[in-house]
């Protein structure tokens, strides 16, 4: 086993990383770039050391850089995360061409694996079943259009190297297809500076099945089940679970199959990912390997009491797989699920957010429960990295017993600063198609409306507990305070007055009256007048008593700003004080500002051309996702402030309308 271990990368891949090697008593050593000089890897690891800049162009890609910090460190092996330099098989040649150990394949299994054409081809050299399509060399449009033809709409334009989602587009007839293929090319060029792509069959309504695979140095290799990742948003995962609802057991051996032989195909050494696309029939076709750890392995590890990193590190180390793996494939033991803590806007497109994390409140790790986290609170979410806070996990002894679990789990979270996707996840595991199991990998894009919170009326519950958590705050404050007057009891010489509230949700203000103390009040807001026989708060959850039952609500208050949750719905409240005089904010319909700092990928307009309101005007790519900007209206366009490759500050003004 090695005595020290870089980490060649960041957030909570690294964290996880690091926790495997306190208990195997290994080093670790983090690195960093500018941005991450103060992050929670590298507060967490043995050693840290910086590698550049904040972009990951200037640290986490300069493959020199990480391999010279391991050199200098002493470091004996590097791990590479996923992400980044994960499945870059120069980087794997150059930890080895410095006598290092790559924790991972061999640089020829991923060469085989980096392009989806070469690997369908030798899928099906194997025998592994594959969508058809086209996979040929010849990129020219036109030979394309032709190709597309032949197979079919709709079809599946997918950029031919990297994966993530990008470069990928579905195209349903022939008339949209050189649109698509061109947004296709320009997104595979900025994500993999490689503009190929492949054509595939487009599956109607299907599942997203993938098989956790494992071999060793001595020539075994087997799979650990699947998980089912059908939960997909413009590709990208939303929810994993194993075991799969939709997987029979013998669906299970024949994909375990295919997955074993297409490892064995490229030689494949430590731990990796088949995926497939599954027909609703139960026909099931490779997609792609991903030639790393994957980001949803936690589920496997909960049902499988596996600890995936630990069997990487042991496995790079020259170990034979655990024997009681190799004679028998483990049965899931109870399920498991995840979801992704993201900072996003899912009512603005999901725009990914940045800035300070204020509050961050998630549920304690236990025996159901798994929080993965590269942050902390007080921490910034970085405009150069992918935008995740968290990953939540949850166990327990079966489908629906899980899903409760995940529902009691997202009640604990509360996240302030940037905007994040708390309550989409929340609609999410309540909605009957994933409730039964029958979600498709299209479905969010197809209803997303059904998974956005809705704003429905506040009720009376959510109101009293707000005002309760308030005066209980006020109470607390005001404990510290030894002065008499500090008192906030509303005493007077001829008996206790009314204390006032002004509390603000959504669009609503409520302007509440409050008599009593200690937890006892008589609240009276509009034509309500509700009896508070006893309110507690502990920090995170308030516990009222009234009318002879009591209520328990997951809650928080850090001064003016209330958070709840109650009936599945979360509520947020503002205190403000009894008279405000607010001034009138008005936005500009000339305009059209950089909505977040980004790199400007396409500009579609220019000065003098008529525009209608919706059209696309340029293109920006910002955060691992491209964004489209709109004209605000019609008009004539005066002003473009924006050039192909220009990196622009969020607010920055792009296009002004005369």
């Amino acid at each position: 086993m090695f005595d020290t271990l870089l980490i060649a990368n960041r957030g909570e891949i690294a964290c996880r990383v690091i926790r495997s090697c306190r208990k195997l008593g290994i080093t670790s050593i983090a690195v960093y770039s500018d941005a991450d000089a103060g992050a929670l890897h590298v507060r967490m690891a043995d050693q840290a050391v910086r590698i550049g800049g904040p972009s990951p162009a200037e640290s986490y890609l300069r493959i020199e850089a990480i391999v010279d910090a391991a050199r200098t460190t002493g470091a004996q092996a590097i791990h590479p995360g996923y992400g980044f330099l994960s499945e870059n098989p120069q980087f794997a040649e150059a930890v080895s061409a410095a006598g290092l150990v790559f924790i991972g394949p061999h640089p020829d299994s991923m060469r085989k694996m980096a392009s989806k054409a070469e690997a369908k081809r030798l899928m099906a050299h194997h025998g592994v079943p594959v969508v058809p399509g086209y996979t040929g060399t010849k990129q020219d449009a036109s030979h394309l259009a032709g190709e597309a033809t032949k197979i079919g709409y709709p079809l599946m334009i997918k950029a031919a190297y990297g994966g993530g989602g990008k470069g990928m587009r579905i195209v349903t007839d022939a008339a949209g297809f050189a649109e698509a293929l061109a947004a296709a090319q320009r997104e595979a060029t900025h994500a993999f500076g490689d503009p190929e792509v492949i054509l595939e069959r487009y599956l109607e309504r299907p599942r997203h099945i993938e098989m956790q695979i494992f071999g060793d140095h001595h020539g075994h290799t087997i799979h650990l089940n699947e998980r089912e990742c059908s939960a997909q948003r413009r590709y990208q995962k939303v929810l994993e679970e194993s075991p799969s609802p939709f997987v029979t057991p013998q669906l299970r051996a024949q994909m375990g199959e295919a997955a074993v032989a297409a490892a064995r195909a490229v030689d494949y050494v430590g731990a990796g990912t088949v995926e497939f696309i599954v027909a609703a029939d139960g026909r099931f076709y490779f997609m792609e390997m991903n030639t790393r750890l994957q980001v949803e392995h936690p589920v496997t590890e909960m049902t499988l009491d596996l600890d995936l990193v630990e069997m990487q590190l042991r496995v790079a180390a020259g170990a034979v797989l655990p024997t009681d793996l190799l004679t028998a494939t483990p049965l899931a033991q109870g399920h498991a699920i995840e979801v992704r803590l993201y900072a996003e806007d899912p009512q603005q497109g999901f725009l990914p957010g940045s800035g300070r994390l204020t509050r961050l409140r998630l549920p304690v790790s236990s025996t159901h429960v798994r929080v993965d986290s590269g942050v902390e609170q007080g921490d910034m979410v970085s405009v150069h990295y992918d935008p995740m806070i968290a990953k939540l996990s949850v166990w327990d002894s079966d489908r629906e017993r899980a899903l409760s679990r995940l529902r009691e789990a997202l009640a604990e979270c509360s996240i302030r600063g940037p905007k994040s996707n708390i309550a989409f996840l929340e609609q999410l595991v309540r909605h009957p198609v994933v409730v039964e199991g029958r979600i498709d990998t299209a479905y969010l894009d197809r209803a997303l409306p059904e998974f956005l919170p809705a704003d429905t009326p506040i009720p009376d519950h959510a109101v009293l507990a707000a005002a309760c958590l308030a005066l209980l705050d006020d109470a607390a404050q005001a404990a510290t305070d030894t002065l008499p007057w500090a008192a906030t009891d509303a005493w007077r010489i001829h008996g206790r007055d009314h204390q006032k509230l002004n509390l603000h949700c959504r669009d609503l203000a409520y302007e509440i009256e409050a008599c009593g103390h200690d937890g006892h009040y008589a609240i009276r807001w509009g034509e309500q007048t509700r009896q508070v026989d006893g309110a507690h708060f502990d920090g995170s959850s308030l516990l009222l008593a009234m009318a002879g039952h009591t209520l328990r609500l997951p809650a928080w208050i850090d001064g003016t700003d209330i958070e709840l949750h109650h009936a599945g719905q979360r509520y947020r409240f503002t205190r403000r004080p009894s008279y405000v005089f607010e001034t009138a904010q008005t936005e500009s319909a000339d305009e059209v500002h950089a909505p977040m700092p980004g790199r400007i990928v396409l500009v579609k307009a220019r000065a003098g051309d008529t525009v209608s309101k919706g059209d696309a005007l340029l293109m920006m790519e910002a955060m691992k996702m491209e964004l489209t900007l709109r004209a605000p209206r019609d008009g004539v366009i005066d002003h473009i402030n924006a050039t192909t490759g220009e990196f622009v500050e969020a607010d920055t003004l792009l296009v002004r309308l005369s």
